[in-house]
């Protein structure tokens, strides 16, 4: 299906709150859920277009991001689906957001998906990470690649992620008697039904460990440390969020590993102000090269100085620019790169030698440094055209 807007999926407006969406959701994915619609794959497809909708709105940080950017995040692929190019199954989506329903696989009365003997071993997954990371300009200009020693959930060595010590068997769990769940008679709205909910002794996968990892105690994981590297693009901005798939904690008993979420900040720069793509840089001419015109330097991003012409008369709040020597467009934003604006400033002294008092004395008395009528007419035109 052509992908649709989230929020028109769940058919709620941009400013629903969480309990909306929650209850947006749940409301669809009973009216298309697997038992209602069986070997309908219409049912099936719109089934996992709500749970992802859910996936993005629901969490405050993706929802953010979505409202800014729509279906691509800067640095994370996109927001992934859940048919088989996303990598999630059905399985997925009822651990995944379970709780809505009050359960593993309990939706509002209907059995598990799929009928007996279509369950699956569960497979776990690892907890997301978040860090903070300070760019210069000069790193958002270009991209960089950061490392960091990520302290995390990481696979157990000793038993290989599997939970058991070396030669230990599983067996069949006691509660559950091996399907992974256990069934509820409730009564509701609708009468008598009966859920299926995660068994709470095997966790939904049909099998304990009898002899458990004395490294991990059966999770499959440890606590450890790993270093990352981590690509931030160029042209990223304040309030951004790059996600990293896999680097996150490791799953349980080899699951699924969490993401990495790292979080842009930007560092103070002490010669230019950035605005969007743009950046600015504030020059302070003398006044006689304002008068006189002249040429200057001024730095850039890359280091270098480049010489700018300077205008006979040049007023102060003029700006100049330099087409393409700012900030590229994040990847998937636009192309191109942002402008170096240099808006212009007169120096001023604050003292003067009696010589100079001299020389701007004889000045002020001379018409064509009087500015009073120049400036009447300025503003008076400035006037005019607002009104225009």
């Amino acid at each position: 299906m052509a992908k649709r807007d989230y929020y028109e999926v769940l058919g709620i407006d941009k400013n629903a709150s969480e309990d909306e969406i929650k209850k947006a959701y749940r409301k669809l994915a009973i009216k298309y859920h697997p038992d209602r619609n069986p070997d309908s794959k219409e049912a099936e497809e719109k089934f996992k277009e709500a749970a992802e909708a859910y996936d993005v709105l629901h969490d405050p940080q993706k929802r953010q991001q979505y409202d800014q950017f729509g279906f691509n995040a800067p640095g994370a692929g996109g927001f992934g689906g859940f048919g088989e190019t996303g990598g999630f199954s059905m399985d997925d989506i009822f651990s995944m957001f379970g709780d809505v329903f009050g359960g593993h696989g309990g939706f509002g009365g209907f059995s598990g998906f799929g009928g007996e003997g279509s369950r699956q071993r569960p497979q776990y997954r690892g907890s997301d990470l978040r860090l903070k990371v300070k760019l210069s300009l000069q790193e958002i200009a270009t991209g960089v690649t950061k490392k960091f020693k990520v302290k995390k959930d990481v696979t157990c060595t000793h038993c290989h992620g599997s939970g058991a010590e070396n030669g230990s068997q599983s067996e069949t769990c006691p509660t559950c008697h091996g399907s992974g769940v256990v069934v509820k008679t409730v009564r509701t709205m609708l009468g008598m039904m009966q859920t299926q909910t995660e068994c709470p002794n095997c966790h939904g996968e049909g099998t304990v460990i009898k002899d458990k990892c004395h490294q991990c105690h059966g999770t499959g994981v440890v606590k450890g440390e790993e270093i990352v590297e981590i690509k931030i693009p160029a042209g990223v901005a304040e309030g951004m969020v790059v996600n990293v798939p896999g680097k996150g904690n490791a799953g349980q008993r080899n699951g699924i590993s969490g993401n990495i979420q790292v979080y842009i900040e930007e560092e103070e720069n002490d010669t230019f102000i950035r605005d969007g793509q743009d950046i600015v840089y504030n020059l302070l001419l003398d006044f006689p090269t304002a008068a006189l015109g002249g040429e200057v330097e001024i730095p850039t991003l890359e280091g270098t100085r480049v010489r700018i012409k300077i205008d006979a008369g040049t007023q102060p709040g003029k700006t100049l620019r330099l087409r393409g020597k700012g900030l590229p467009a994040v990847q998937g934003y636009g192309s191109g790169k942002g402008d170096l604006v240099v808006h212009i400033s007169v120096f001023v002294p604050k003292t003067l030698s009696r010589e100079e008092k001299n020389m701007l004395e004889n000045l002020r008395n001379n018409d064509n440094f009087k500015g009073d009528n120049v400036t009447k007419r300025s503003i008076f035109k400035k006037f005019r055209n607002y009104f225009d």
